[in-house]
């Protein structure tokens, strides 16, 4: 923390996607800096922006970033906003333990906009073909692990996750979640 600045990730949903949505880091950047945010970084070209504000209220600055964005762009962008400390909790909780990382196993957490309602899928939940499991979730994240191996594609599973839990949630690769971190 820097003054009395707190530090935040913005998860924007279903960006540079699939030739969707497009937009630059660089745009994304120079925005969130033009609404005074501070220190603002991107992270790949998913929509990761890292940024320092003085407001606590993560619903009002959600609100706030979701606005400004239409505004610039002219596009309705779902954020999903994660403090710096809530992700350094989900890595030093190692989530993934015991899982075996290979070229075919991939890594995921999904944000959720808001806390899930009970879902139908008993977890932890391995799906028939062994390709998709959810290791576990809190009422805010979902903890999912896929094998390519398998057959299935990653949008098949996330598919799954929004048949379960809405369309309002984004999902990264854990990797991205650590390179954050750093």
């Amino acid at each position: 923390m820097r003054n009395n600045n707190f530090q935040y990730i913005a998860f924007l949903r279903g960006i540079n996607v699939g030739g969707h949505a497009l937009i630059t880091m660089a745009d994304l950047k120079k925005t969130f800096e033009k609404m005074g945010f501070k220190h603002v970084r991107t992270f790949l070209a998913s929509g990761n922006v890292v940024f320092e504000s003085e407001q606590t209220d993560k619903a009002a600055l959600t609100r706030e970033i979701e606005s400004g964005l239409k505004a610039v762009f002219n596009k309705e962008i779902n954020v999903i906003l994660r403090s710096l400390d809530d992700l350094k909790k989900f890595q030093s909780s190692e989530p993934f333990k015991g899982i075996t990382v290979t070229p075919s196993i991939r890594l995921y957490i999904t944000f959720l906009s808001e806390k899930s309602r009970p879902g139908t899928i008993a977890l932890p939940y391995t799906s028939p073909q062994k390709e998709f499991s959810i290791l576990h979730a809190t009422a805010l994240e979902i903890f999912s692990v896929i094998d390519l191996s398998k057959g299935k594609g990653t949008p098949d599973v996330m598919n799954i996750l929004k048949n379960e839990y809405g369309s309002n949630i984004t999902t990264r690769n854990w990797n991205t979640i650590l390179k954050v971190l750093k």
